[in-house]
């Protein structure tokens, strides 16, 4: 069977007009690209590794950790991510949160994930970047050799710390350039834009990375026409303020720009005041490459599955739109078009024998 590539022919499908049930959603193929692993510690395993690392935390209980998940903003989650990431000392402390994601991942029937990680959290109290990225390697590998998941690494700069600071991250990063894909930009996106890591981003293009930025999810539309200009990424993360810009909008339809789009952490983050007022399927529909993604699943209130979960019960999400986000997942990834090729088979695969069996 000839793998599908545009949105119309996904329409084929028998059962593609049905609403996708939740059993739709959990078994269906995807991938995960925009998924940060230090927020995906859950408030128990930031307890196991405060007391195992000697760290305070100024929380007594789970339940404690789990109310402060009130947000009002991008920093004050960012503020408690960090005091989490803090309980994370050894190699051994980055495998065991991998192994949990990975697990997350078998569970949600996620075949490929990008996973981000942050190094400037870590080195910068002390913790070297080999002890982060090998840990975190192991998982992914054990992973792969275990259950067939596949992946690849995103090394992310913290956008409120210097240029320098990147510059020497990167300097770090380069002895391990075989197990890092791309390189990305996060953090607080408010007064720190896309331009002022120009330079840095310049040099890891010229070091062959694929290129990633935040942009546009605090940050106006024209923090992602220089992540796109300046940067020249591969792929946005978030993006959901483009639709303020219909020239910008026009364009990513045109270049087709992945956006990362991560529904509950939006809401979570008052980008949105509910999930109701989500420009998701606005996008979808308009043929820009949207994605369903995490984000930081332990603080935003669920895993990929559950993402996909809340959009079925905050619209009528059809089958198609469902197979749409699965297909662009794939097709926005960065693995090879051979790869790709074989996972879109996996996934009209599933919906041909998931709509037989509903007869």
């Amino acid at each position: 069977m000839q793998i599908v590539t545009e949105f119309n022919q996904l329409a084929k499908l028998q059962g593609a007009e049905t609403l996708a049930s939740r059993a739709f959603l959990a078994g269906m193929p995807k991938a995960e690209l925009h998924l940060h692993i230090d927020g995906a510690i859950s408030p128990q395993m930031m307890f196991d590794l405060a007391e195992k690392n000697s760290v305070i935390l100024p929380y007594k209980t789970v339940e404690e950790v789990e109310a402060a998940y009130e947000f009002s903003d991008l920093q004050s989650f960012l503020d408690l991510y960090y005091q989490g990431a803090s309980v994370l000392q050894t190699e051994q402390d980055f495998y065991d949160l991998t192994w949990d994601y990975c697990l997350h991942c078998q569970a949600d029937n996620i075949l490929h994930t990008e996973i981000s990680f942050d190094p400037q959290t870590h080195t910068e109290r002390g913790i070297a970047f080999d002890t982060v990225i090998s840990g975190t390697l192991r998982a992914l590998k054990d992973a792969e050799q275990k259950f067939g998941l596949s992946y690849k690494l995103m090394l992310n700069f913290l956008r409120h710390l210097s240029e320098e600071s990147a510059q020497q991250t990167l300097q770090s990063a380069l002895p391990w350039a075989e197990q890092i894909t791309s390189i990305g930009l996060d953090s607080s996106e408010l007064d720190h834009p896309p331009r002022k890591f120009e330079r840095v981003f310049a040099k890891a293009r010229a070091e062959g990375f694929k290129i990633v930025a935040h942009a546009g999810e605090e940050g106006p539309p024209d923090y992602i026409w220089q992540a796109i200009q300046l940067l020249k990424v591969d792929r946005i993360d978030h993006g959901v303020r483009a639709d303020e810009d219909p020239a910008l909008v026009e364009y990513l339809i045109q270049h087709q720009i992945p956006l990362t789009v991560c529904p509950l952490s939006n809401v979570r983050l008052c980008v949105y005041e509910n999930l109701q007022q989500h420009n998701i399927f606005k996008m979808l529909g308009q043929n820009i490459r949207v994605t369903v993604n995490s984000d930081d699943p332990t603080y935003f209130g669920g895993y990929l599955n559950d993402n996909f979960f809340a959009l079925a019960d905050a619209f009528p999400m059809t089958q198609l739109q469902a197979i749409q986000l699965a297909h662009n997942s794939f097709t926005a990834s960065f693995i090879s078009d051979q790869q790709k090729q074989f996972f879109l088979q996996k996934l009209i695969s599933y919906v041909e024998q998931f709509n037989a069996k509903e007869k």
